[in-house]
């Protein structure tokens, strides 16, 4: 076995000379401390005479890609209730699913070495060697089929001045439902030039390999490089890697981020006292996550115009959150008793929903 030593210092990695490569992997499972952990390598690590691989995986959660909507890409309702966070990662591309049965890869190297179609290759020529029956071929989109129809990689990549990652997952035993439950809209009516993740049929490769371990799949893979493992959360290897993180949790970067967007949708409300129907027409402006323009149409018949005027004044400049508008909406509805009240009410409820 070859043994690699490795020397941390601000801005600056050491390695063996000897090796071609190295292998980290990551020792933690929460996904804003391995995106933290990915920032900081690209921001501080020398690329230029060698590349480096780290492995990493996450307890459930969505990542979108930069340039997405997550309203119009995640279920959010059924993540807070699941309390599966979204995280925005600095690449492109479309959303994921993560969880402990995804291996997730991030190549570094430097722009001039930037070869996503070379790093694909260590994957497929692992799994090959691995399990030499599986029908495994990379796409022209630059994702990974197996039997040339089900995904069980798909890839996104960042560009820097001088450096380059390139990171892919690998679906070795994710949890499918979760995928099919948490990778659809939670707001409806969404209109933007945001990107749109394009949905593929997914599949595992216990599904078709059952007897593969992950502790198999890893080594595949680490036999191409050295290994070491690194705890992204240690200040004293990666400093400033926590502010990273920071920014990476924080509303303003995985929600402000969002391309600006509209919302055009139908609301359905109701009256029990006496039981009476009507519709509602939304429209939303969202510009960096914040409600820019509203305009709510109810018939004045069930509801006077000050009212839904009142409302859509309230939300103005508030974050598109069904927590902050409820806030917002709840001054209005103290304002209002009597009759007019229940239906304020419903429609505030039937708004907040709409959200997502």
């Amino acid at each position: 076995m070859l043994h690699i030593f490795v020397i941390f210092v601000p801005f600056q990695v050491k390695v063996n000379p000897r090796s071609p490569g190295l292998v980290l992997q990551s020792q933690s499972t929460d996904v804003f401390q391995n995106l933290a952990l990915e920032d900081w390598i690209d921001a501080h690590v020398d690329l230029q005479q060698r590349s480096i691989l780290l492995l990493w995986r996450n307890r459930p959660t969505v990542v979108i890609g930069r340039h997405q909507n997550p309203w119009a890409e995640c279920n959010l309702p059924a993540m807070r209730s699941a309390q599966v966070p979204v995280a925005r990662r600095r690449s492109g591309g479309g959303t994921v699913y993560h969880d402990l049965g995804n291996l997730n890869l991030t190549f570094f190297a430097s722009k001039k070495a930037y070869d996503r179609r070379r790093n694909l290759k260590v994957v497929t020529d692992a799994l090959r060697r691995v399990r030499p029956q599986l029908d495994i071929q990379a796409t022209d989109r630059l994702d990974i089929l197996l039997n040339g129809r089900y995904k069980i990689s798909g890839t996104a990549s960042r560009l820097s001045r001088k450096s380059s990652y390139h990171h892919c997952t690998l679906l070795h035993s994710a949890d499918r439902s979760a995928i099919a439950v948490l990778l659809r809209p939670s707001c409806p009516g969404i209109r933007s030039n945001a990107t749109p993740s394009i949905p593929s049929p997914v599949t595992n490769l216990t599904d078709h390999a059952p007897s593969l371990q992950w502790e198999e799949l890893l080594e595949a893979v680490v036999q191409q490089y050295s290994s070491g493992c690194v705890d992204p959360a240690d200040e004293a290897l990666f400093p400033g890697v926590g502010s990273m993180e920071a920014e990476l949790r924080g509303w303003q970067w995985t929600f402000g981020k969002t391309p600006k967007f509209s919302v055009e949708t139908q609301l359905e409300l109701r009256d029990e006292r006496p039981a009476a129907r009507c519709s509602a027409q939304l429209q939303l402006e969202v510009k960096n996550g914040r409600v820019e323009s509203c305009r709510v149409e109810v018939p004045a018949t069930w509801l006077p115009e000050r009212l839904s005027a009142s409302l859509a004044q309230a939300l103005l400049g508030e974050r598109f959150c069904p927590h902050r508008a409820a806030a917002a909406l709840s001054a209005l509805l103290r304002c209002e008793s009597g009759p007019l009240h229940s239906r304020l009410r419903n429609l505030c409820d039937v708004l907040v929903a709409a959200m997502g």
